[in-house]
Parts: structure tokens; C-alpha cells; sequence
């Protein structure tokens, strides 16, 4: 049933005066409008890739341990995420910080659409607050980085030279001694020419874990590729706003106030709290609109937020 179906079922309503075929009516126009909320955001994830899975990488700034524990923060927030999608995580490399956090993370995001939706998230994520670990409660910014590439397939040619890779070995460790790998099955690769780096220690076997390890690399050089190519067309189109990657993308401030906001689509909200416990979908959202018609807000960030 379609929209003349329920322009047919509110003239019926109307004329014989029936509530249930009004509530009928109703519940129809609700599924027509959720099908059409539904094709606008499929409109947004147009891209030939938007429909992969994603790996992403968190990476902690400057700081030390204040901003280990931010990285940490951001990996809890995605894994609340990814669970309230119904999606899957993967965790493929992972190195803790000393006193606490992480100093970086890999990860794969599996589910429809889950790199169209997750490459808002890439660019550098600010977090101001009051540290746990400042004996004298002082107020901290931190900042961390997130890169969110597509998990490429055969289907995308990404050719690489094997004399341009660097390929190590090394001995898994976990944090405190726990789940260390006594073999040298972690693998390394170094693609000399981008000078990109992955790492892989999910896997026991060093074969399995070099074959996952090429898979994130011949991701990466796939996004570079098309990054650069989008970099161009900005600069032929001469765009109002810089969305590079790498660039500060959004604040998260927990004191003097609470408020997280989007710097690219100047999107804001108050329940800070929330968002750190994955509602992302709003930030999301504006962000692929944004996308869409390329109104992007002005400016950037300030100290304010």
C-alpha cells in the first residue's frame, strides 16, 4: 500500500465518520513516512564503498595518560554504538597504556552500511574536562585521533608492489602479562612508499594474521586514494570548508558545562553523557546531510567549547 492508499483510507474515514479506518489510515501514513526516512538516508550513502564494513583506528594524542584514557573513552563509546546497531567488532590490534587507556586500537565495524555511517566519525575527537588523574583537579583538554577506512574486497582493485612492503614479525603481548602470545606470530607491514603502517596480533597464526594485516592495508591505500581524489574536486569546486581528515571534527566538554558539538555541521547537544554512551546517529546524520548539499557549518573550533 502506498501514499493514494492512504489518501483513499482518510476520504473513506472522513465520509463514514469510522475511527478504525482513521487509525488504519495512521499507522500507514507512519510506515510510509519511516520508508521514506529510510530511501532519504540511503540517498546520503551513495558512494560505491558506503555499503562496506569499516576499520577503524583510534589513536591517542599528546598527553600521556590523560590522553590514553580519552582513546579509551572513545573505544568504549563506538563498542556501545556498534552494539545498539546490531553490528559486530573485531578488535585486531590493540596497545594499552602503561597506567591506563590505550594508546591505539584496530578494529573492524561489521553490518549494512557500516563504513558509509562510521566515516563521520574520522578526523580528531577533543574532550575537555576536569582529569581524574590531576591531584589538583585542574581542567584538561585531550585530544585523539580517529581513521575510518572502508574493509576492502575483491571487487576494488588496489594494486601494490610486494618490493614496497616491509613486512616484520614480532611476540603478541597483552596488558599485565595477560593473553601473551608466546610466538612471533604479530605481523607488521610497512608500505614504504605512503610510509602507512598496520599491525595485526589478533590471530595465533602469523599467516592468518598477515593476511588480515594486508586487508587493512590495501584499505587504507584505497581511502588515501580516494581522499586525494576528493581533495581535488574541493579544491576545482573551491569548497567553504576543509573536512579533511586529520582535522578537529568535534568537542566533547564535561566541565564547567556539558555539551558535545559537531564543528563541521555545527550540530550540538547537552547530554554529554549520552553520546559518550554511543548515541552518535544524530551526529551522524548531520554530518552525511551535510555531506549531501555541502553546507557545512562556518568557522571551526574555539576555546569556548
Amino acid at each position: 500500500m502506498g501514499l493514494s492508499d492512504a489518501k483513499t483510507l482518510v476520504e473513506l474515514a472522513a465520509s463514514e465518520k469510522d475511527d478504525s479506518v482513521y487509525e488504519e489510515a495512521s499507522n500507514l501514513i507512519g510506515t510510509l513516512a519511516k520508508q521514506f526516512e529510510q530511501a532519504e538516508f540511503r540517498k546520503m550513502l551513495g558512494e560505491d564503498v558506503d555499503s562496506k564494513n569499516a576499520i577503524v583506528t583510534i589513536n591517542a594524542g599528546a598527553g600521556g595518560t590523560e590522553s590514553m584514557d580519552w582513546a579509551s573513552m572513545l573505544f568504549r563509546m563506538y563498542q556501545k554504538w556498534v552494539n545498539d546497531k546490531g553490528f559486530k567488532m573485531g578488535v585486531m590490534d590493540v596497545l594499552h597504556g602503561e597506567e591506563a587507556g590505550l594508546k591505539n586500537v584496530t578494529f573492524t565495524v561489521t553490518g549494512p552500511y557500516a563504513f558509509g555511517l562510521m566515516k563521520s566519525e574520522a578526523g580528531v575527537h577533543r574532550l575537555v574536562r576536569i582529569s581524574p588523574f590531576d591531584s589538583n583537579a585542574r581542567r584538561h583538554t585531550s585530544f585523539t585521533s580517529v581513521f575510518v577506512s572502508p574493509e576492502i574486497d575483491d571487487d576494488f582493485e588496489v594494486v601494490i608492489n610486494p618490493a614496497d612492503l616491509r613486512i616484520d614479525v614480532y611476540r603478541s603481548g597483552g596488558k599485565g602479562g595477560q593473553g601473551v602470545n608466546t610466538t612471533d606470530s604479530a605481523v607488521r607491514i610497512t608500505h614504504i612508499s605512503t610510509n602507512t603502517v598496520v599491525t595485526c596480533q589478533q590471530e595465533r597464526s602469523q599467516i592468518k594474521n598477515r593476511d588480515l594485516a594486508m586487508k587493512v592495508l590495501r584499505s587504507r591505500l584505497y581511502e588515501r586514494h580516494m581522499e586525494e581524489e576528493r581533495k581535488k574536486m574541493a579544491a576545482i569546486e573551491d569548497t567553504k570548508k576543509d573536512i579533511a581528515w586529520g582535522s578537529q571534527i568535534r568537542s566533547y566538554v564535561l566541565h564547567p558545562y556539558k555539551m558535545v558539538k559537531d564543528h563541521r555541521t555545527g550540530l550540538s547537544v547537552s547530554s554529554a553523557e549520552k553520546t559518550l554512551d554511543g548515541d552518535l546517529d544524530g551526529f551522524i546524520k548531520s554530518y552525511l546531510t551535510c555531506r549531501l548539499t555541502g553546507e557545512w557549518a562556518r568557522g571551526g573550533a574555539s576555546d569556548d567549547v
